[in-house]
């Protein structure tokens, strides 16, 4: 039990400190924004630019189905976490669903720019990426909670992924017709660190006399240099024990370049009227080769039964209760500790990809305002996300515009805006995808999402 709480405590922990967000999507319909070009390359700008090195465009946020105050508690005027026994349980549990996801998404650009040249608009951009996703089954929450009870916990489809890698960007846009536009990046991709761990089958199933574990699962790691740090220790009852090593972390960790990729950023705008607009984007389709993959694994399904075991209450037995004990504690810790399969070579691993699909639409009466709708889809297998958004855009002013939005998908509804001043030679946004709302006392919003974009940048050229 010790364990499963300290596995709810890193979660926990993740879901107060991730970031998600690498694109302001508030901003996909307006046009002062100059990183519309990262939600679908086929937008260019009116102007040149340069972005301040470092924080041309910096994203911060976070999206989780849980939210802060669902995990965390007020207890005698003091914060604490589901696990204190003050807390009810019930009352815990009730806000707890079934499969509860995280999603972080990081980008951090170092160096961009943008300019009019060979017939169209182009731009150069070098990125540092990070991306997390965990998905965590409800039953851990509550066999933490609650503790063990005769009854049957599916822990199954516990899952987290995690890489990092650089990226060097280059892209063009061009009309190809009145109606048409097409755009395109090609990125070269330096792989950082890929991490994959899958608990395929999880299950414990507790009866008045039976005790039945099952577990099987897998971890892959492309780290520079890296390899598993192992233990060693004697397992069983004295006079029985026997060897058994297994995965305790990581050695020899050192961050380099530990895989190559290239990836591709596609779209396309349509003019269906003078007035309504259809977009496309798919971004981020590619790959890396990561140089090497150590494998962590149970090897196939392992298994601890109380089946196996008949106490004696003579100490002086092979199978006194002492002993017994032990082969059960031994036999449910081997359960989650998983042999070292050694480096398996290299793999090649896909990006997760991005879908983007707008609608956007001009009034007649009052061409500075415009209204769309963007639907934002992660395609990533068991992570995958989307999210609905609607939008209104005005541009009052030549050097002033700001968008204000409303969004619905699988981590919930929000709202989001962005506020962008833009004279002829400063541009500087600020917005949010998901508005922070109430904090808790630790800077934390309580909502599970928030995200926070900003950028200054200096246009130069003429409009």
């Amino acid at each position: 039990m010790k364990n499963i709480k300290s596995i709810m405590a890193v979660a926990v922990l993740g879901l107060a400190t991730t970031a998600t967000a690498q694109n302001l999507n508030s901003g996909y319909f307006n046009d002062g924004y100059l990183y519309r070009h990262e939600l679908n390359p086929v937008y260019g700008n009116s102007q040149n630019y340069v972005a301040m090195p470092g924080i041309g465009n910096f994203n911060f946020g976070f999206n989780s189905s849980l939210a802060v105050d669902d995990i965390l508690y007020n207890v005698d005027g003091r914060t604490a976490l589901f696990l204190n026994p003050k807390v009810d349980a019930d009352q815990f549990l009730k806000n707890i669903d079934s499969k509860n996801r995280i999603s972080e998404n990081l980008k951090l650009q170092l160096f961009g720019a943008g300019f009019k040249a060979w017939g169209g608009y182009n731009t150069v951009e070098l990125n540092v990426r990070q991306n997390l996703y965990l998905n965590i089954p409800g039953a851990l929450f509550e066999l933490a909670k609650k503790g063990l009870e005769n009854k049957v916990y599916d822990l199954s489809n516990l899952n987290a992924h995690a890489d990092a890698y650089g990226e060097i960007a280059l892209g063009h846009s061009r009309q190809i017709n009145d109606r048409l536009r097409l755009g395109a990046k090609v990125k070269v991709l330096l792989g950082i660190a890929n991490i994959n761990a899958d608990v395929q089958k999880a299950r414990l199933e507790l009866k008045e006399n039976t005790y039945v574990g099952t577990t099987s699962a897998t971890m892959q790691t492309s780290i520079n240099s890296m390899r598993y740090e192992t233990k060693t220790t004697m397992r069983g009852p004295e006079g029985d024990q026997t060897k058994h090593t297994y995965v305790n972390g990581f050695d020899d960790l050192s961050f380099g370049v530990a895989g190559m990729g290239l990836a591709f950023d596609l779209g396309v705008e349509y003019k269906i009227t003078d007035n309504l607009k259809a977009s496309a984007a798919l971004l981020d389709l590619g790959f890396i080769n990561w140089k090497n993959c150590f494998e962590a694994s149970t090897n196939g399904e392992h298994s601890v039964s109380t089946d196996r075991y008949v106490f004696n209450i003579d100490d002086d037995m092979p199978n006194s209760f002492d002993n017994e004990l032990d082969r059960l504690t031994e036999g449910l810790a081997d359960l989650y500790e998983l042999q070292d399969n050694g480096d398996i070579g290299g793999v090649t691993k896909a990006l997760y990809a991005t879908l983007n699909l707008g609608v956007e639409y001009t009034p007649e009466f009052y061409n500075k305002l415009k209204f769309g709708v963007i639907n934002n889809t992660r395609l990533a297998g068991k992570y995958t996300w989307t999210d609905f958004r609607l939008s209104a855009n005005v541009s009052p002013l030549k050097c002033f515009s700001a968008s204000a939005t409303v969004s619905a998908g699988t981590y919930g509804t929000s709202f989001g805006w962005l506020l962008n001043v833009h004279p002829t030679s400063f541009n500087l946004f600020l917005g949010m995808d998901h508005t922070l709302g109430k904090l808790a006392k630790q800077g934390v919003p309580l909502s599970g999402r928030a995200q926070v974009s900003l950028g200054i940048n200096v246009p130069f050229g003429k409009q």
